[in-house]
């Protein structure tokens, strides 16, 4: 049965990976994967998480961001992110509502929630 997870996909509108590569790629860290030829012809990247797991942007039409859905993301320096994001101009909100989880939410630039937790 089920093992584990292989990967999350968010939607983005047409033609904007440029930003996607600017907020995953270069603001995130995240490596960018090649996507096999045939599914490359829709539009959108891949990424590849830290732990293998992978990160996908598929181009939706229309195009609507998730405001309730949302991946949560581990990292290791979590006050180190949330100034980085920040000083790129992407609030950051932070939540207590879970007892002993240092996090905060925030959202990609095309308005996806993202949660961000320290692991």
């Amino acid at each position: 049965m089920i093992q584990g997870l292989d990967h999350v996909q968010l939607a983005m509108p047409r033609g904007e990976e440029a930003q996607g590569r600017a907020f995953y790629g270069a603001l995130l860290g995240l490596k960018e994967v090649p996507k096999p030829p045939e599914l490359a012809k829709r539009g959108g990247l891949w990424f590849e998480l830290a732990d293998g797991r992978g990160l996908h942007l598929g181009v939706e039409e229309p195009f609507l961001p998730a405001k309730k859905a949302h991946p949560a993301f581990r990292v290791t320096t979590l006050d180190a992110l949330a100034e980085r994001l920040l000083a790129a101009g992407h609030p950051v909100k932070w939540d207590d509502s879970v007892p002993d989880v240092r996090r905060f939410h925030g959202a990609d630039p095309f308005g996806n929630r993202l949660e961000f937790q320290e692991a």
